[in-house]
């Protein structure tokens, strides 16, 4: 019987181990909040529905614009929120992939702010207590059709909150069925122009409601200007910061250099049309203002013509050789989701001694990580990509520029071009 011994010492450590962990893990009695990270109705205008067939659905950038918007929504509330897992659609597949919300993002300095957990942690250690599976309600603001006609029930009105793509493979990732559903309305998540925080909390009591789970996410698209300095709480997870520094201390010259976001596929292309008949699209209150207090959308901010990014581009560079000799730019690093134009930058530049770069192979992460440590960085206006990096950017007090803004003859003489 001594071979044994190792062995329960073994299963004594393991049990010890989780035991801690749930220990650690202890039940918050104001309740918790989590959602799907789907581009559903919630948070979206009409607008955005007449553009979903051009835009492929789930794209980090708005994903993370309503991250931003959940948390301070979950703070507000006074609730832990569950980190959901990033969605993300993958080539030649039917359903999306839930990634971890700690592959990208490290948890801790989210703490900072408010209390956090991970999906997978609370399903682990906590939902069979907090949230039994008889308990499971769906939020959503009003009844949400499903598109197999039969399930409609004029009768038994539902969120049908598994019903498509995401929708069904992210809660379906941690088992979770809902048995029946719960309509909001007229509540809403604006909980920086309004008391209603208070009305979630009247309504909606911990004691009663352990756990609000919510079809899409419970914010606004895009970011609410209040939440976006809640940027600097998302700090990059330490194999991206890694890679991010192994890219540019290996592959780039010693120097500064310019990071580029080109957004050019062709549904972009086909968004684009929109802008004529748009105040507002998607990320563009992030050079525009708000309220466009610093001008009306222009088609060139959306699509800007190779012509013009290279002018740019080019602009850029004089610029900070005048202004910061010391620190002259050496390379510049292009993330894109189509057409890197490579070849056309390379030959734009070669009489300035610029070399032009870009990932090995496609990983939108990383490009991201890369151009939030750019000693400068251009993006596109209308992108909600190009609106983490700028967010990231701010939090540094890194300088942030986009392409065709100011417009080129609103530009002033002396200037290359205007910083946000």
């Amino acid at each position: 019987m001594q071979w044994l011994k190792p062995k329960l010492q073994f299963i004594c450590l393991i049990f010890i181990l989780i035991s801690s962990a749930c220990g650690q893990l202890g039940r918050d009695p104001n309740g918790y909040l989590t959602y799907c990270p789907c581009m559903g109705k919630s948070g979206f205008t009409s607008f955005w529905h007449k553009l979903k067939s051009h835009i492929s659905a789930g794209r980090f950038g708005n994903q993370a614009d309503h991250f931003l918007g959940s948390l301070a929504f979950a703070k507000a509330l006074n609730r832990t929120l569950i980190l959901p897992p990033w969605v993300e659609y993958r080539k030649g597949e039917l359903r999306s992939r839930q990634v971890p919300f700690n592959t990208y993002f490290e948890v801790n300095p989210l703490q900072e702010y408010h209390r956090v957990i991970t999906m997978a942690d609370f399903m682990w250690h906590l939902a069979d207590d907090v949230w039994p599976e008889s308990d499971r309600v769906s939020f959503c603001y009003m009844e949400r059709k499903s598109l197999q006609l039969e399930k409609n029930d004029p009768e038994k009105p539902s969120c049908h909150a598994k019903d498509g793509n995401p929708f069904g493979p992210f809660w379906d990732t941690f088992h979770i069925d809902f048995v029946r559903s719960e309509f909001y309305g007229p509540l809403h998540f604006d909980v920086h122009h309004s008391a209603v925080a208070a009305k979630w909390q009247a309504k909606y009591p911990p004691e009663l409601w352990p756990v609000l789970a919510f079809t899409g996410a419970p914010a606004s698209f895009p970011v609410q200007l209040e939440n976006c300095q809640l940027q600097q709480y998302m700090q990059w997870s330490q194999r991206y910061r890694d890679a991010a520094r192994e890219f540019i201390r290996e592959q780039l010259p010693r120097g500064a250099f310019v990071g580029i976001h080109l957004r050019n596929g062709i549904d972009w292309v086909r968004a684009c049309e929109h802008v004529k008949d748009s105040q507002h699209l998607f990320a563009s209150p992030q050079c525009l203002g708000y309220k466009n207090e610093r001008g009306p959308l222009y088609p060139e901010l959306c699509m800007p013509s190779k012509e013009a990014i290279v002018r740019q581009l080019k602009r850029t560079i004089k610029n900070v050789r005048q202004t910061q000799p010391n620190n002259e730019i050496k390379s510049v690093f292009v993330a894109s989701d189509s057409n890197h134009m490579i070849g056309e930058l390379s030959t734009a530049l070669t009489r300035m001694g610029i070399s032009v770069h870009k990932l090995p192979e496609d990983d939108p992460y990383l490009d991201l990580a890369i151009l939030g440590q750019s000693n400068h960085f251009i993006g596109n206006c209308i992108s909600s990509y190009s609106a983490f990096v700028k967010r990231e950017r701010d939090s540094h007090g890194f300088p942030s520029y986009f392409w065709g803004f100011p417009k080129e003859k609103d530009r002033q003489p002396s200037k290359a071009h205007e910083e946000l």
